[in-house]
């Protein structure tokens, strides 16, 4: 039973069950991992970028491995606009204990956002207190920025630009969509004191995420192109979060007379509001008119992503179970 604004909803679903294990790894991921690894004697310091709503989830672990164990290294958790910022002392608390001391929270739309006017500044003391090898006697500095698909990393490249060389318009190209970049760039020069250049990178997933959950949020946030779980199936795990964590602004915001668990009912119910049906043929091949869920589906998800049912930190549960468990050997 869940009690909200004085009403009892009864029923809402506790688990959640897909039966799909989430598969994408093009080839221009392969491609692109194995460039990494090539170019990275000729990095300084690493910037990988991951997304705030989803801060500990996602992050490709091959990474520590491949990449980030042998150079300084920076994380800079984006769209900070977008995520529940409540969870910030939490977050940086649990992802120190996997080994990332160097966090940053960064607007990418804001080209005054404090968190971007660290990032330079910080890979510059890094860079100086580490080896650098065949590079000690490079005055110039050379940085990779990694990272899942459609976090923000060729937005990271053009803000630090614009904000150190006061230059408009965009060195490298950015989108709504994941898998924009598909190979690693040239070095796009982001400051003259010090010289430093960056480096895009295509965005990396493990080849199968098989943790239902990391795989769902990483799609609702971007990070994922949708088609690979399906609109209806990601509207549905959408819903089913919201309810988990007592999260019913969509009521309001959807004009719903109140929560409800069946996505069917939720996606008619905006299909209807907002006019949008579809023809299908029917088993007797006569054409009916239908509610259009496909369509209905896209809209619930596009206005999570804009935020119009708040900020969130979807990781939530891994934060609480993680700080709980801090409490308890204390």
């Amino acid at each position: 039973m869940t009690n909200t604004g004085g009403k009892v909803v009864a029923n809402l679903r506790q688990k959640f069950v897909s039966p799909k294990v989430l598969r994408w790894f093009p080839g221009h991921m392969t491609k692109g991992l194995k460039q990494m690894q090539q170019r990275l004697k000729n990095i300084d310091c690493i910037l990988e970028v991951h997304d705030a709503r989803v801060p500990i989830s996602g992050r490709y672990a091959d990474f520590s491995r491949t990449l980030t164990g042998l150079k300084p290294h920076i994380l800079v958790l984006s769209k900070k606009d977008l995520a529940d910022m409540r969870y910030t002392d939490s977050t940086v608390s649990m992802l120190n204990r996997e080994g990332l001391s160097n966090i940053i929270f960064t607007n990418l739309k804001n080209q005054q956002c404090k968190g971007m006017k660290k990032i330079l500044p910080l890979a510059k003391k890094l860079i100086l207190n580490s080896q650098r090898y065949n590079r000690m006697e490079e005055e110039s500095y050379s940085m990779m920025v990694i990272g899942v698909p459609n976090v923000g990393k060729s937005s990271l490249i053009n803000c630090l630009r614009n904000n150190h060389l006061h230059l408009s318009g965009k060195a490298t190209p950015v989108g709504g969509m994941a898998g924009i970049t598909r190979s690693v760039m040239t070095h796009i020069k982001i400051s003259e004191d010090p010289v430093v250049y960056l480096i895009d990178t295509p965005g990396i997933l493990a080849p199968s995420i098989n943790d239902v959950h990391a795989g769902f949020k990483l799609a609702l946030v971007g990070c994922l192109q949708d088609h690979v779980v399906g609109s209806y199936m990601l509207a549905d795990y959408l819903l089913f979060w919201l309810n988990t964590n007592d999260r019913f602004e969509y009521v309001d915001k959807l004009g719903l007379p109140e929560p409800n668990d069946n996505v069917s009912y939720i996606l008619t119910f905006i299909a209807a509001k907002l006019k949008k049906t579809v023809r299908i043929k029917s088993y007797n091949n006569q054409k009916q008119v239908m509610p259009d869920l496909k369509f209905a589906a896209d809209y619930f998800i596009s206005l999570f992503r804009k935020g119009e049912f708040g900020s969130y930190c979807l990781d939530i549960n891994l934060l609480e179970t993680s700080q709980n468990y801090k409490i308890s050997l204390a």
